[in-house]
């Protein structure tokens, strides 16, 4: 007989582990695997450049990461538009009260411009590396569609 660190052998097999009740899993889904589409790269700029956000939206269906930055980027289309159209006319109502406060708040214009500029390319460099660049309220009304 051999003496072990655990005792001494007799030759039986050791006792089983103790068995632990693994709950039944529930029956899963099929997951259902995302198509990516062959041209990504090039719908997420489009999906940046303003209006031709329209192509991605309608072309690639299939590819949900494409559709989330179409539908982000005409969000921020209108958004640029509706700021850019309210500054305007505050810009006109205050030249037509005070002519040169219009002109101060004229000079904001360009700045925006350039803000908007610094966004897109924001959005579109974190696209294509397959990020997303979220804006407040601006990308949460986006999801909503």
């Amino acid at each position: 007989m051999e003496d072990t660190p655990q005792g001494p052998n007799d030759g039986a097999p050791p006792p089983p582990p103790p068995q632990t009740e693994t709950p039944a899993s529930p029956p899963q889904e099929p997951v259902a695997a995302e198509i990516v589409s062959d041209n990504r790269t090039v719908m997420i700029v489009l999906s940046y450049l303003w209006l031709l956000a329209l192509i991605p939206l309608l072309v690639e269906k299939d590819d949900r990461e494409v559709q989330w930055h179409a539908k982000h980027g005409l969000v921020l289309t209108v958004f640029e538009t509706v700021v850019m159209i309210a500054l305007q006319v505050l810009v006109m109502i205050l030249g037509a009260i005070s002519g040169g406060l219009g002109c101060v708040i004229g000079l904001f214009a360009p700045l925006f411009m350039l803000a908007i500029l610094v966004v897109h390319v924001l959005c579109i460099v974190k696209g294509v590396n397959g990020q997303r660049f979220l804006i407040p309220y601006i990308s949460e009304y986006a999801d909503r569609f």
